[in-house]
């Protein structure tokens, strides 16, 4: 068996549950990802943007997440994020606003707009807490009660399934045991589990991706894009970061001279009183003399 490709990388995943042939694959993932929220069920699912050969990935502005629709309207969003683009809580609520709001032509009533779900699997962990998946709805903060069940937004981060939490029983934990990738050596021990049809064709689309010459020069292209663009990010935060420490040093570094020069000059001005004082000459000629005040010339000559 040839080495398989990663099923994160947006290019394969969208092979894999973004065509129309493998439309059954979707609808059993989204199945087992209501389940596992406690939802119901869905029946059937059109795929609004399904693969075709002309989502070359790469060209930078490529699709590669997956836009469907059930049979009641609801769109459903999901994407794959293998590298950490960060502010991914803003972008997925810009891009759930987009398509709630995109769904109203002129004309229409907000009555008509139909809930809109964003499901993001990512490659890193991102949120403070054990739970694999977690899931998102507008409430109330003391009673919970739901404003609207339009919004809903899933995160499934896929490092957090380790060996405490693996349970081959979850339906979900199944599917993204096999998102996370399967080594050769482990590929027959997770063959030998007691499936779901969907999730065997998978795994056969997988293998047979991994075989396709042309399939791989495409994932290979892909993995160099998200790699690269990776890396832009990350060394454009490292930069912004090293600015500002910088920055913020040179604006320490100021700050302290000031606080010297101040604490220079207060010393002076205290042992300038005290000389004075010394000398018995009046307060009022020492305020003078000096810049102090009543209550600063009285604290120098409790303290002396």
């Amino acid at each position: 068996m040839s080495e398989l490709l990663d099923p994160k990388n947006d290019y394969v995943f969208k092979r894999i549950f973004g065509s129309e042939d493998n439309k059954d694959v979707l609808l059993a993932f989204l199945n087992q990802t209501f389940k596992n929220a406690g939802e119901s069920l869905l029946t059937e699912i059109v795929l609004l943007n399904p693969y075709t050969d002309k989502n070359t990935p790469r060209e930078k502005q490529s699709i590669l997440d997956i836009h469907a629709k059930t049979d009641k309207g609801k769109l459903i969003n999901v994407e794959m994020q293998l590298f950490n683009q960060y502010d991914l809580e803003k972008r997925t609520l810009f891009y759930w606003g987009k398509q709630f709001s995109g769904q109203l032509l002129e004309g229409q009533r907000y009555n008509e707009l139909k809930k809109c779900v964003t499901i993001n699997i990512i490659n890193f962990s991102m949120l403070p807490n054990d739970q694999y998946h977690n899931i998102f709805h507008l409430k109330e903060d003391h009673t919970n009660i739901q404003l609207t069940d339009d919004l809903e937004i899933h995160f499934m981060e896929i490092p957090k399934l380790n060996d405490n939490n693996i349970k081959m029983d979850d339906g979900l934990v199944r599917w993204l045991l096999f998102l996370r990738g399967i080594t050769k050596s482990s590929w027959e021990a997770f063959m030998m589990h007691e499936l779901e049809p969907a999730l065997k064709k998978a795994m056969s689309v997988l293998e047979f991706l991994s075989q396709d010459e042309q399939a791989r020069q495409e994932y290979e292209a892909r993995q160099k894009f998200l790699r690269d663009e990776a890396s832009m990010i990350e060394g454009a935060r490292e930069e912004g970061l090293k600015k500002g420490l910088e920055e913020g040093l040179k604006e320490g570094i100021k700050e302290g001279l000031k606080e010297g020069i101040k604490e220079g000059e207060a010393e002076s001005k205290r042992k300038i009183a005290l000389n004075m004082l010394a000398l018995g000459l009046d307060e009022e000629i020492i305020m003078k003399a000096t810049g102090l005040s009543s209550s600063e010339l009285k604290n120098i000559q409790q303290n002396k």
